[in-house]
């Protein structure tokens, strides 16, 4: 599979994020296509998850396409452990995903498949008003930057 597919990313408080889900699931709100899918609650949680050392490791599965962790692990010299819940993190949020790959160890390996090229990211900045269900306060971060 190619990558160059943009992920949606947002980061908005949980408060947030459970309105505006639930106005989603109770029909009162249609999601737009250029709305994030994805969303995390903290700038702090969003760093986490991309951080450069994650980031290199994303590089590292496209580049390399390790047919299991097993491989990573010696690709990139970081313990299967790690890599396991750091890989079970990023597939939550879209950003790898975690295919059965060959016979291994007397049961299927885990291969991990890089998903995107970049992350788009929608930041709310939170001034105190909640959205209102139809019309969620959003502010692109290339916006505020200018």
């Amino acid at each position: 599979m190619s990558i160059g597919k943009t992920i949606r990313v947002g980061i908005m408080p949980l408060e947030r994020v459970r309105d505006y889900t639930l106005a989603i699931a109770n029909g009162k709100y249609k999601r737009k296509l250029t709305e994030p899918k994805i969303w995390f609650t903290s700038i702090k949680s969003f760093a986490a998850v991309l951080s450069d050392e994650n980031r290199e490791l994303l590089r590292i599965i496209h580049d390399n396409k390790p047919e299991s962790i097993a491989d990573l692990e010696q690709m990139t010299g970081r313990k299967a452990s790690n890599l396991s819940r750091t890989l079970h993190t990023m597939a939550n949020y879209g950003l790898v995903r975690l295919e059965v790959g060959s016979q291994g160890r007397g049961r299927r390996a885990v291969k991990p498949v890089a998903v995107a090229r970049s992350v788009n990211l929608t930041l709310d900045i939170g001034f105190g008003d909640k959205p209102e269900p139809s019309r969620p306060v959003r502010r692109r971060a290339e916006q505020i930057a200018a």
